[in-house]
């Protein structure tokens, strides 16, 4: 019986070896891959999504003084996750594998992932789910990918393609999060791997039509700005110049994180007192200025919608810095993506409390776009993710502005993985 339905799988597998005969069209068989990688990474994301929203629940039960002990006490189960299960590694772990790994993201890492990220992100880190949702993902592709015996640059474009899946969840855009997973890999001026685009953006579309049926996610933007209105030519200019401000604040969160990073490096510990340290200063930082807590998706819209006077502004600034420092240096899981539109937000209204007559929703999201490409060195999605997320439609000013943060940028990345090209040999 065994022998029976073996040979029926090999039958298919072959079946799906062969091109589709009759077809008319441009899709074949390889469309219904990067399809399915699409819907399980939407299902995947979707189900991360609904554990993280009830656990954040819970756990924001414990407000005040308790703030303290609760990120302490996450920060050392996720540190005792880590140790126990194994280290899921970061963001330029997986840079490293698609590229030099034969596009090959291992499943094996996903359980740790998953977990410590639960406790970082639902505990109030400052850094968000979409490192955790790629991972998994993009390990789904790869799994995908070996189960219909792919090999080389398909098996590479499917890892791509689940990446895609996971970023498109999370942030809601199908053409963003297809470009921003081959962005995220590029070497220097140039995007590789640009034959996964359509693998990606099929992926991208069926995971968000997978995500929004599970979570209900309806269309529009995410954060309330006001409607921008265009001036003239010399807004151009004024993103730009917002551009800068934003690039500067990228520097120095580069420099800020290096500095942590030589403080937790400074002495061999193992990893579960890590992030317990990383824990209290955490909660101690959230304890005086909780609109810091959590990774910024909620706490946008509270900085937008709220009257702060620029010494607060100032100081959140300047803590949650600090905090997304502390949260990437201390082992912390997640990413950092939104919480740096988190400081680009602060920065933009810093900006207007300074300069009255300034847009606020154009200096807003000119230093969203210029701190995220200046760290990412993702300018032409972090163009398209911005516009979906804050419904700022014309994207040519938020594109000077990313372009002013890409150029603008370290010659060295914040992203370590991005920074030499190796043989792939």
């Amino acid at each position: 019986m065994k022998i029976n339905r073996k040979r029926r799988l090999i039958k298919t597998f072959n079946l799906l070896d062969q091109p589709m005969r009759f077809n008319p069209f441009v899709f074949s068989r390889t469309f219904f891959m990067w399809a399915i990688t699409g819907l399980v990474g939407g299902i995947i994301a979707g189900g991360y999504w609904i554990v993280l929203e009830h656990f954040t629940e819970f756990l924001a039960h414990f407000q005040g003084w308790q703030v303290i002990p609760t990120m302490a006490i996450c920060g050392l189960l996720a540190g005792l996750v880590i140790h126990f299960i194994g280290d899921p590694g970061e963001i330029h772990l997986i840079v490293n594998n698609i590229r030099f790994n034969k596009g090959k993201l291992e499943p094996k890492n996903n359980p740790s992932m998953i977990l410590s990220s639960l406790f970082c992100v639902a505990s109030g880190g400052s850094l968000g789910p979409e490192a955790p949702l790629v991972q998994v993902t993009g390990s789904t592709g790869t799994w995908l990918g070996k189960i219909f015996r792919l090999k080389g640059e398909e098996l590479r474009s499917l890892s791509i393609a689940g990446m895609a899946s996971g970023f498109t969840a999370l942030f809601g855009a199908p053409l963003g999060g297809s470009l921003f997973s081959l962005e995220i890999l590029h070497h220097k001026h140039a995007v590789e791997y640009y034959k996964a685009i359509i693998p990606a953006l099929v992926a991208s579309c069926f995971s968000y039509l997978m995500f929004a049926l599970i979570i209900h996610l309806g269309i529009g933007a995410t954060w309330d700005l006001k409607a921008y209105h265009y001036t003239g030519v010399y807004d151009f200019a004024y993103a730009i110049a917002f551009g800068i401000v934003g690039t500067v604040f990228g520097w120095i969160f580069i420099f800020v994180v290096k500095f942590f990073k030589k403080v937790f490096e400074y002495r061999k510990f193992p990893i579960y007192i890590k992030t317990l340290v990383g824990g209290i200063i955490l909660g101690i930082i959230a304890y005086n200025f909780p609109i810091t807590r959590y990774f910024g998706h909620n706490e946008i819209n509270q900085l937008i919608g709220g009257n702060f006077g620029l010494n607060f502004l100032i100081l959140v600034l300047i803590f949650k810095i600090i905090a997304i420092a502390i949260t990437v240096t201390s082992g912390w899981r997640g990413g950092f993506i939104i919480p740096l539109f988190f400081v680009g937000t602060t920065l933009g209204l810093i900006i207007h409390n300074l300069f009255p007559s300034v847009d606020t929703t154009l200096a807003i999201v000119s230093c969203m776009a210029a701190i995220n490409a200046c760290v990412t060195r993702t300018p032409m999605s972090t163009t398209i993710i911005l516009g979906t997320l804050t419904g700022f439609t014309y994207f040519v000013p938020i594109l000077f502005a990313s372009l002013t943060g890409y150029f603008l940028a370290p010659k060295i990345p914040f992203i370590g993985s991005q920074s030499e090209k190796l043989s792939e040999e």
